[in-house]
């Protein structure tokens, strides 16, 4: 349990550092994964719509 609460506290000091040293790039990822996101609620979408329609 103390190791993974470590792992959490460094994944979350390296997306801090990540993002003060490289907006533009964070800003990039950030946007590719909300597309992402917004792309796979559409196709779940697309999926039910055609299941009950």
């Amino acid at each position: 349990m103390k190791t993974r609460k470590v792992l959490v506290y460094l994944a979350v000091a390296f997306a801090v550092f990540y993002l003060y040293s490289r907006p533009a790039e964070a800003a990039t990822a950030v946007r590719g994964i909300m597309d992402g996101i917004v792309n796979g609620a559409g196709q779940l979408a697309t999926f039910f719509s055609q299941l009950l329609g």
